[in-house]
């Protein structure tokens, strides 16, 4: 992608701009970017892709069992895994403000299924569980691109610790056509940067999805099972 493309992206999100100028290495500098209301990630609703994937038939995602959703922001992704699959699903993020705004966000959502979403201040890469207690599901929106690239690796340790054999994890890739050289958050990612973390686990599905409006042409959807 061209460096023009990104700067076009940047131009019409100067809150990414704004971003890379809060985050740093320590982990509080994200609750300092929600406190700001510097959330450019935060779309005020669940994303398309992940509700059109959900509500198909397309894969035979589990309907019994736990989700994880790291990195979870206001848990609106959460709030529909919950209520489309019916699994006891878990929302983590590191910002206690976002937790607040998840917590307070749950008590005010009608139609969940009671006691389906779980809202935890928590690191993802700290989790640790016995395999009796893994997930079937785990959903990822802009976490991977979040962190450093070099910690990438860790993550998809991480992933495969966390999940059942069998299990799915969903990626919705974005922003796709960023340049390489900008830093981050978010960083550079393709939907190949996936493959080595993701080794042992198969791709099911690889599709441009129906985005919204500001996600065309910069966002993927992306399924792999847990061999």
């Amino acid at each position: 992608m061209s460096t023009s493309a990104s700067s076009d992206f940047l131009k019409a999100n100067p809150d990414v701009k704004n971003l890379r100028t809060i985050i740093s290495d320590k982990p509080e500098s994200w609750d300092e970017a929600w406190k700001l209301k510097v959330t450019p990630w935060d779309a005020g609703e669940a994303q398309p892709p992940l509700r059109d994937l959900l509500e198909s038939s397309r894969l035979p995602l589990p309907t019994s069992g736990k989700a994880l959703v790291p990195g979870c922001g206001k848990a609106y992704d959460a709030f529909l895994i919950a209520s489309t699959l019916g699994l006891n699903t878990v929302a983590i993020d590191i910002s206690e403000t976002a937790i607040d705004a998840a917590k307070e966000l749950l008590a005010s959502t009608s139609g969940l299924p009671e006691g389906k979403v779980s809202i935890e201040k928590g690191d993802f890469f700290a989790m640790s569980l016995p395999e009796s207690e893994r997930y079937d599901l785990i959903y990822d929106y802009t976490f991977f691109v979040a962190i450093p690239p070099s910690r990438r690796i860790e993550w998809g340790r991480q992933m495969s610790a966390l999940a059942k054999p069998g299990a799915y994890l969903i990626a919705l890739v974005f922003p796709l056509n960023l340049s390489p050289d900008e830093g981050g958050p978010p960083h550079f990612v393709k939907a190949e940067h996936y493959d080595e973390p993701l080794a042992g686990w198969t791709k099911v599905l690889d599709e441009i999805p129906r985005s919204s409006p500001t996600h065309i042409g910069r966002d993927q959807l992306l399924v792999w099972k847990k061999d």
